[in-house]
């Protein structure tokens, strides 16, 4: 990562205290993907950075250092979109603490970084929030490399069939046959194309991709919580 960059866009994942007046704030940003940053003297009375550092607003911003920690030095708020509050406010917290919990430090994903700017875009439409989820959720899985196909079956390449029963796995995808390190059992072959056309409105393709979503985000996360799916009370979307 280099030592001095400016004018990087970027998005706060989250910020926390960090001695006296400064704040330690996680970025994900376009070129260097996530990092931290201590903004100093930002967590003052009089410094205009609190208000400014804020989650889902764009940034443009300046750092310089050559240590893991860099040094904010300047930022630019650009024109952005506004999750209200409710349930795509929630969406959006969680999109930010998956990012937070998963992306390792300093591999770029533009990819990735599309992928966030677009579940932003319509969750502040008021999108029903579960296929906006998925969608992040699959682009998230792609760049660590735990993407697969929802209509193949892994290892053989075989095409998933409407009328057979499948399995899944984290670590290898879709399978035909139950297996030891099967986390999902009897999932619906006819289900699986539906998702992979694009389909995730009716209650069977809900139901099947968030199933299938969670147990990899859960396998991701190796025991780590996650404090968003909390938000969400007793029906959560994540």
């Amino acid at each position: 990562m280099p030592g001095s960059v400016q004018q990087e866009p970027a998005y706060v994942l989250h910020r926390r205290p960090y001695r006296e007046t400064s704040l330690l704030v996680d970025l994900f940003t376009l070129n260097n993907g996530r990092m931290t940053v201590v903004a100093r003297g930002a967590n003052g009375p009089r410094s205009p950075l609190k208000a400014q550092l804020q989650p889902f607003q764009p940034l443009l911003v300046d750092w310089q250092g050559r240590s893991d920690l860099k040094t904010l030095t300047q930022t630019d708020n650009r024109p952005g979109v506004s999750l209200g509050h409710g349930r795509a406010l929630y969406s959006g917290f969680y999109l930010n603490e998956l990012l937070q919990k998963l992306l390792p430090a300093g591999e770029a994903s533009h990819g990735l970084f599309v992928a966030y700017l677009a579940a932003l875009a319509e969750l502040a439409t008021g999108a029903d929030v579960e296929p906006v989820l998925r969608r992040f959720e699959g682009a998230l899985a792609e760049s660590l490399g735990y993407g697969f196909a929802w209509d193949a079956v892994a290892g053989t390449g075989e095409s998933v069939r409407d009328d057979r029963i499948y399995c899944y796995d984290p670590q290898q995808g879709i399978l035909a046959s139950p297996a030891p390190q099967a986390r999902l059992q009897r999932l619906p072959g006819s289900v699986l194309l539906s998702i992979a056309a694009g389909n995730l409105a009716g209650d069977s393709e809900r139901r099947v991709g968030k199933q299938v979503m969670r147990a990899l985000v859960d396998f991701l996360l190796q025991g780590k919580p996650l404090n968003s799916r909390g938000l969400f009370g007793n029906k959560p979307s994540t």
